[in-house]
């Protein structure tokens, strides 16, 4: 019980990490950014209309449910963002099943997220931030072997070079020093 807490808590101070650091930077489709830092809870930036609107189902296109709900979940809106993934036309799309998977994890949902992950996976096996959040997901649960074979599948696609092999072996590294 101690070990998952400790886990619990360091999945914490990693997602702070996320949130020192602008959630769109250079790249941005724009519009999402918006969401979080103008729009209140339970709306999103509407690029068409310029203004914050609460969303429904086919009022935006995939790419902006999913800058929004990135944009929501980075900002630890998880379940907002949530509300917004779930609109997306395009229910396979591994972008919206990661960041549903991540929303769910970090609001406690584990299992669900679990899911979502390997549903992202089933599609696009070689997407790398999903096997990081997967295998962050593991160690939240206290499964360091699940954990170490995303690393190892993130090695095989990326090499150690990569960010999110980064990011998995510190959280590996910390889960075995607790």
């Amino acid at each position: 019980m101690h070990k998952r807490v400790l886990i619990q808590a360091a999945s914490a101070l990693i997602a702070l990490q996320f949130l020192a650091v602008p959630a769109f930077a250079a790249g941005s489709s724009g519009g999402s950014d918006q969401t979080v830092t103008q729009c209140k809870k339970g709306e999103v930036w509407d690029k068409k209309k310029q203004k914050c609107v609460p969303p429904k189902e086919g009022m935006l296109d995939d790419d902006s449910i999913y800058d929004a709900g990135h944009a929501l979940a980075m900002a630890g809106r998880y379940d907002e963002a949530i509300s917004v993934l779930v609109l997306a036309a395009n229910k396979q799309d591994p972008r919206i099943l990661n960041y549903l998977g991540y929303s769910h994890r970090h609001s406690g949902r584990v299992n669900v997220g679990l899911g979502y992950y390997e549903e992202a996976l089933r599609i696009d096996p070689d997407y790398t931030l999903v096997r990081e959040y997967l295998g962050e997901a593991h160690l939240q649960i206290g499964d360091l072997a699940g954990a170490q074979q995303q690393l190892m599948e993130i090695e095989k696609r990326t090499g150690k070079g990569s960010r999110e092999y980064g990011m998995l072996s510190e959280q590996i590294d910390h889960f075995m020093r607790s």
